[in-house]
C-alpha cells in the first residue's frame, strides 16, 4: 500500500496546479506576455522560476495562445542550440504546431529530427549554423501567424555560444510586438547584464521582473492548507518554517514536507516537532550540502563560512581563515555572479538557508 502523498511537492518542476504563493506574479507575467511586453524573469536557483513559467504557459494556453518552450540549460555549441530549438518547435503546444511544421518544410527541415541528422557522419550532417538560422526564421514566421508565447528558460546558456545571442536578437527585434516573449535564468547577475549592459545584444530589450522569496503570509497559507487537507494541524510550524528558510521557496517546501511527516494524521505539533523536523531535513540534505560546498574555491569557502556566521569579511575572523581582502572581494563577486549570494536588506547573505545552516554546524566558531 502506497504512503499518503505529501501536500508539499518540491522535487523537480511542479505541475501548474501545484504552484502556490505566486498568484500575483503569475497574473503579472500573463498580462505582460499577452500584451507583448518582452519580459525577463530573474532569480536565484531553486526559486521556482521553471514551475512558475509552466503555470504561466498553462494559463496562456488555456486562453487560446500557442506556447513554444525552449530550454537552454548548459547549451554548449551552435549545434546544441539548434537541437534545443528544433525540439522546442517540434513539441510546440497549440495551433502553431502545424504552422511551424509547414514553414520548416520550406527550409528542408523536418522538425524533431535535427538531433539525428547532426549525429551522422561529418559529410552527411546539415550545417549547424544554417539550421539554427532557419529554425529561428521558422519560429518567428509561425509565431507571427498564430498567437504564440515563446518561453526561453535558462537564457544564459546562449552566452556560451559565440554570436548566438546576437543572432537571436536580430531575428526577434522587429517582431517583439507580434510575439509574446519571456526569458528566464538562474544567474541573476548575468541575466541583468544581458539586458542592461550596452555591449550586450539584448541591451534594453526586456523588462526585468524579480522572483523573490515567499512572504510569511504565503508560507502560512501554503503550510496551513497542506496540513488541513490531510487532517493535521500546522500549529506554529508556518512561522518556524519561514524563520528558518527566510522564504526560500524550495527550502520552505522541503522543510514543510519534513514537518508534515513529523505530525500524525488527526494530530497537532508537539513541543519537539520542529526540532525533529529540522533534524530530518538536515539528515536528508547533509550529503548534498557537502558536495555543493566542495565545489567552491578556497577563497569562496572561507567567504561563505564568514557570511554564514555573519562575520565581517575583513578583520580578525577573515585573518583566521587566511582570507585576504583581495581574495574576499574576488570571492564575493564570483558568488554574487553565480547566484549563491545576494544583496538583501540585511546585507549580503547566502541564498540557500540549508547550506548556511550546514556551514554553521560543520564549521562552528
Amino acid at each position: 500500500m502506497l504512503a499518503e502523498p505529501s501536500p508539499f511537492p518540491h522535487q523537480g518542476p511542479l505541475e501548474p496546479e501545484q504552484v502556490r504563493g505566486r498568484d500575483h506574479l503569475v497574473a503579472d507575467l500573463v498580462a505582460r506576455v499577452t500584451s507583448r511586453r518582452v519580459t525577463a524573469l530573474v532569480g536565484p536557483r531553486r526559486y521556482g522560476k521553471t514551475s512558475l513559467l509552466r503555470r504561466v504557459a498553462a494559463e496562456v494556453a488555456a486562453g487560446g495562445a500557442s506556447v513554444v518552450w525552449v530550454d537552454l540549460y548548459e547549451a554548449t555549441s551552435t549545434a546544441d542550440l539548434a537541437r534545443r530549438f528544433d525540439s522546442a518547435l517540434a513539441e510546440a503546444r497549440g495551433p502553431v504546431g502545424g504552422t511551424l511544421a509547414a514553414i520548416a518544410a520550406r527550409f528542408d527541415l523536418q522538425l524533431g529530427l535535427l538531433g539525428v541528422q547532426l549525429s551522422r557522419r561529418r559529410d552527411e550532417r546539415p550545417d549547424p549554423e544554417a539550421s539554427f538560422d532557419s529554425l529561428l526564421e521558422t519560429l518567428v514566421a509561425g509565431a507571427r501567424q498564430t498567437p504564440t508565447v515563446v518561453v526561453v528558460d535558462e537564457l544564459p546558456g546562449i552566452d556560451r555560444v559565440e554570436g548566438a545571442a546576437g543572432l537571436l536578437r536580430t531575428k526577434l527585434q522587429h517582431h517583439v510586438q507580434e510575439i509574446g516573449l519571456i526569458f528566464a535564468g538562474s544567474q541573476p547577475s548575468l541575466m541583468r547584464a544581458m539586458f542592461t549592459e550596452r555591449s550586450r545584444p539584448f541591451y534594453a530589450q526586456a523588462d526585468l521582473v524579480e522572483i523573490g522569496p515567499f512572504s510569511a503570509a504565503a508560507i502560512a497559507e501554503i503550510v496551513t492548507d497542506g496540513f488541513d487537507s490531510t487532517g493535521r494541524d500546522a500549529g506554529d510550524l508556518p512561522g518556524r518554517i519561514h524563520d528558518f528558510t527566510g522564504g526560500h521557496p524550495y527550502r520552505a517546501m522541503q522543510a514543510a514536507d519534513a514537518a508534515w511527516r513529523c505530525v500524525a494524521p488527526g494530530s497537532e505539533p508537539r513541543p519537539d516537532t520542529w526540532g525533529r523536523a529540522l533534524e530530518l531535513l538536515r539528515g536528508e540534505t547533509n550529503l548534498a550540502c557537502d558536495a555543493i560546498f566542495s565545489g567552491f574555491t578556497t577563497g569562496e569557502k572561507a567567504t561563505l563560512r564568514l557570511m554564514a556566521h555573519d562575520d565581517a569579511l575583513f578583520g580578525t575572523a577573515a585573518e583566521a581563515l587566511s582570507l585576504s581582502a583581495g581574495s574576499a572581494r574576488h570571492a564575493v563577486d564570483a558568488l554574487v555572479g553565480s547566484g549563491d549570494v545576494v544583496d538583501s536588506d540585511r546585507g549580503r547573505r547566502l541564498v540557500d538557508p540549508v547550506l548556511a545552516d550546514w556551514i554553521r554546524r560543520r564549521f562552528p566558531r
